[in-house]
């Protein structure tokens, strides 16, 4: 049985692939130094599979402490999630975001380098297209061409790895290029829900929902698209975490670099994905126009054919699906904590 490390396996598409790989036969050990995750995802996820597994906290930048985790674990591959992930705070903080994403990665590669594991899957983005590349995105076309440090770090990593395969011929690693993850495991047990104040559009739609915010802010409405808003490819977590679950079964029979648009190949506005959910939950959820964000595009969505063709993968949740499955997550989550609350 094969031995997974995963990292940020706590975090929303960490501990979705997580379940997805326990329930396909794989072994795992998580590391992640729960910056904005718990371990109890970890423990929802043990609860959800009923497989146990073990989990270290630990932050790629201790690479000493990160090498002793392979010391002590039997490594087949790695599947890499860590990584700081919030556009906006990226371009108020390059500096944080070049040293964590791409300074921990190659602390990565070093350990993984030194303990003779060399299959790694990374979780990269869409943002690497760039805005001057046509709609929709291919994995052929031209990449760095970022509007964010983010999306930079994303597009470092990418070439990094694409050179370590070419110089080593041993290196097998499969590049997965995502657009927006939404939704929540069926079981409402893990889903996302990061701290502060979200940077993600579902999330802050939970908390408007739920009353903790009074209201959305649509970050820009005059943009040329259908109703102003961002057009955003979302896809359900637990579709993208199969695409890992396939990402990785190819990673074993092939040789060098691959890469993956993972995506459903159209896109929704924010007021689209506002209208669904509110017709799936039944609650309102008012929101206001905001000026547009630093580093965001119009519109983008991926072309998913290349993973279909090779990969066997497509996206199968719909935009119902999704904001149905979010809603559930958070009512469980506050149905938990009200209970422990009074409990107490």
């Amino acid at each position: 049985m094969r031995n997974i490390m995963v990292t940020g396996g706590a975090g929303f598409i960490g501990s979705h692939t997580c379940v997805e790989l326990l329930q396909n036969g794989y072994d795992i050990c998580v590391v992640d130094n729960f910056s904005n995750s718990s371990p109890a995802a970890l423990d929802a996820v043990r609860t959800i599979t009923g497989r146990d597994f073990p989990s270290y906290c630990c932050d790629l930048l201790e690479e000493e402490k990160l090498g002793q985790i392979f010391e002590e674990q039997q490594i087949d591959a790695v599947i890499h999630f860590a990584g700081l992930k919030a556009v906006g705070e990226s371009v108020q903080k390059p500096v944080l975001y070049y040293h964590n994403n791409v300074t921990g990665t190659l602390n990565l590669l070093r350990q993984m380098e030194l303990h003779g594991v060399r299959r790694l899957v990374f979780s990269s983005s869409a943002t690497v297209y760039g805005e001057n590349n046509p709609i929709p995105y291919r994995e052929d076309m031209p990449t760095g061409q970022t509007t964010n440090p983010y999306g930079t770090t994303k597009a470092m990593i990418e070439q990094i790895l694409q050179d370590l395969c070419k110089s080593d011929s041993r290196w097998n690693t499969m590049l997965l290029r995502y657009f927006n993850p939404i939704g929540a495991h069926p079981s409402g047990l893990i889903g996302e829900n990061p701290n502060g104040i979200p940077n993600n559009l579902m999330p802050y739609i939970m908390r408007v929902a739920q009353g903790a915010l009074p209201y959305l802010n649509v970050f820009g409405n005059d943009y040329p698209t259908r109703d102003g808003t961002g057009v955003r490819d979302y896809i359900h977590v637990c579709d993208l975490a199969v695409g890992h679950g396939k990402a990785l079964d190819a990673l074993f029979a092939q040789e060098g670099a691959s890469i993956y648009n993972l995506g459903t190949g159209h896109g929704s506005s924010v007021l689209e994905v506002v209208k669904t959910f509110e017709q799936e939950s039944g609650v309102p959820v008012p929101y206001q126009f905001a000026p547009r964000r630093a580093g965001d595009l119009p519109e983008y969505y991926a072309d998913a054919a290349k993973a279909q063709q090779e990969l066997g993968w497509q996206a199968r949740y719909t935009l119902a699906d999704m904001c149905r499955d979010s809603w559930n997550f958070i009512r469980k989550q506050g149905a938990a904590e009200k209970k422990a609350g009074d409990s107490e």
